[in-house]
């Protein structure tokens, strides 16, 4: 009787162990919010429960406290900078020492957290003072606003701080006072604690909560195993397999390096096991972890912000993500299928490839999490309630098997990575308000806007193009999350004046995904960076190609504020229908064009008419798409039908 094979049951399973990395490590390097002290024995205990107290110190402020707004905000900010110089240390090498932290670093902690809650016990009367403030006051709020620059220096870089202080600086140019200053930015809520905090402590806590409880139910795994077994067989599987899961993951978690280093360390070595390029496996997870951001129903924490600042609630910001999102990633999966059919890559063995339908009974259980918080925001719940609801879900689902229950260990585990995860995200904010509060109250946003019309000479693609660039040139340095918030309050007011018929959200989804690919845009793409660590390529190389195969998030934006019912902003049926199909048919010739390749190579001469039909079939008007049409017609006939039949005549 011959002996039987064992098929493997997930995909991790074909990696080879010595092409296994560490992760922490990987994430230390690319990661600056990865890049924390290290402690062990009572002091990890001590850590870890002061960061569990202060998530559970969340739930009671967004689900029972009723203080007023600016106390909420403070207190939170407070908290942040003492946890803040506790865990990361001034220098990137000084987080090798274990369990030490400096003096000073204690003492700014305390000094930081102390200046937010001076402001909490005196709200009342610091109220009633208004702009007339005393030297004290000042001075407090000066120390700060300072203190919390040092924390976001640390935890995001030092890029975000160059912009705030060049704004700051150019608010004493205009004439303001130091007190004037001091006031708009630490006192009042346009500054430090303005709207991008506002909705971090609310909204995008408690996400960055959910998304740590859902990590700890394995639903991460689950998702890889689920796309391999979806397209694992198929021509160039792995890659298809990290496209897959990477959209999948990204229905929970919004960072993009995190993103690519946790799918990444599974699907990188098992795409260049199959044949593919080091380079190119480190651009395709890269690429696919980066559209995490703008993924359904979760998305990045810009997309609250997004609800906060255009006053449209973010369960229709989630509807309107949607089309855009299967864009990108059908532009990403058609570059990966041309790839493979040009360098005949494969797919893995039937017999390695995990059942679909045993996975789902199985462990399909693990979405039912995200069913809770699509449905309790699709009948009206706030993004809060419904996150803690999700999370309530993500617990009851992790007791259903042995492997996934979550222990009173786990529980707290659960509850320290997000508060972790939400000390960047903060400091992100924090200064992105201070810029906000610049803009307020100098007026530069105009100005610049003003410069910006100026330079496009009214003509709308080129003033969309130079928002694009200043997007892509501030997202290389600075997150996602003050990204947006810089361009959405200084740029989109221009495309709504440029273009008055475009929606609010169209001009604010054009900057936000800008933002977000500015992830994979070399020279600084760190979400490639982090793929060729894994992978042992070159991070540049890889940031180029991965730019090629995300090439539908540089043009999708330009289809949103041409054609906002791609958004579903009173969209017929029809027009859906419609849209849908152009765009997709448009993406294929793109894909094709760009990548050489469809059932054979093609020639210059089609593939400069497959991207030229494939950007006119995007374009959202009836004769652009007949001509578009057309053109891809004649390179789809050429080479599936003129050249097949002479293949065949050849062969004959």
């Amino acid at each position: 009787m011959s002996e039987l094979k064992t098929a493997p049951q997930t995909l991790s399973d074909q990696v080879d162990p010595a092409e296994q990395i560490d992760v922490d490590a990987v994430m230390a390097e690319y990661d600056r919010e990865s890049n924390t002290r290290h402690f062990s024995g009572v002091p990890r205990v001590i850590v870890r429960y002061l960061l569990a107290v202060f998530a559970i110190y969340v739930f009671y402020m967004n689900l029972i406290s009723v203080w007023p707004e600016q106390i909420r905000r403070a207190s939170f900010v407070g908290l942040i900078v003492f946890m803040a110089f506790t865990l990361y240390p001034a220098k990137k090498r000084s987080a090798k020492r274990e369990n030490y932290i400096p003096w000073y670093d204690l003492l700014l902690g305390i000094v930081g957290a102390a200046c937010y809650f001076y402001y909490v016990v005196n709200f009342a009367d610091l109220a009633a003072k208004a702009t007339r403030i005393t030297p004290l006051d000042t001075l407090v709020g000066a120390v700060g606003v300072l203190i919390t620059a040092e924390v976001c220096r640390r935890v995001v870089g030092l890029p975000i701080l160059v912009v705030a202080s060049a704004f700051v600086g150019y608010a004493f140019f205009a004439g303001y006072s130091l007190r004037r200053i001091v006031y708009t930015l630490f006192y009042t809520l346009d500054g430090v604690i303005g709207t991008p905090i506002g909705v971090c402590s609310t909204f995008i806590v408690l996400f960055i909560i959910l998304a740590s409880f859902l990590e700890k139910t394995n639903i991460g795994t689950f998702f890889i195993d689920i796309a391999n077994s979806i397209a694992g067989w198929a021509t160039g599987g792995p890659a298809k397999v990290a496209v897959i899961s990477s959209a999948l993951e990204g229905m929970y978690s919004g960072s993009s390096v995190a993103n690519t280093v946790g799918s990444g360390s599974v699907t990188i070595p098992v795409m260049k096991k199959t044949g593919y390029d080091k380079d190119f496996a480190a651009a395709v997870e890269a690429a696919a972890s980066t559209g995490g951001q703008i993924m359904p129903p979760i998305m990045g924490a810009a997309a609250f912000l997004m609800a906060e600042m255009t006053g449209v609630p973010y369960s229709k910001i989630a509807v309107a993500a949607i089309f855009p999102a299967v864009l990108y990633f059908a532009g990403i999966f058609l570059m990966v299928h041309f790839e493979a059919k040009k360098t005949g890559l494969k797919g893995l063995p039937r017999e390695e490839i995990p059942n679909f339908f045993r996975l789902f009974f199985t462990r399909g259980y693990l979405f039912l999490p995200i069913v809770v918080l699509i449905a309790t925001m699709s009948v009206g719940y706030t993004p809060s309630r419904a996150a803690c609801l999700a999370i309530l879900a993500a617990i009851i689902v992790s007791m259903f098997r042995r492997d996934t229950r979550m222990a009173p260990k786990t529980f707290v585990a659960a509850l320290e990575n997000g508060a972790k995860n939400t000390i960047g995200v903060a400091a992100a904010c924090s200064i992105a308000g201070i810029i906000v509060g610049v803009v307020s109250l100098t007026g530069i946003g105009l100005k610049l806007a003003e410069g910006l019309l100026f330079l496009s000479g009214g003509i709308d693609l080129i003033a969309l193009f130079l928002t694009m660039i200043a997007c892509l040139i501030l997202g290389m340095g600075v997150p996602t999350t003050a990204n947006y918030v810089i361009m959405a309050t200084i740029t989109a007011p221009i495309i709504l004046k440029l273009i008055p018929e475009t929606p609010v959200l169209a001009a604010h989804f054009f900057v936000f995904y800008f933002g977000v690919v500015a992830d994979i845009t070399p020279p600084v793409a760190l979400a490639a960076y982090a793929g060729s660590a894994i992978s042992g390529g070159n991070p540049l190389r890889a940031g180029v190609i991965a730019t090629k195969l995300a090439i539908a998030a540089f043009l999708v934006p330009y289809m949103l504020v041409l054609n906002p019912t791609m958004l579903l902003i009173n969209a017929s049926f029809i027009q859906i229908v419609q849209f849908t199909i152009t765009s997709l048919v448009g993406m294929f010739a793109i894909a094709g064009g760009l990548e050489g390749f469809m059932k054979t190579k093609l020639p210059t001469w089609q593939r400069i008419l497959a991207v030229g039909g494939g950007l006119l079939m995007i374009h959202p008007k009836l004769h652009t798409d007949v001509i578009g049409l057309v053109i891809i017609g004649v390179v789809v006939a050429w080479q599936y039908g003129i050249k097949g039949l002479k293949l065949k005549s050849l062969e004959a």
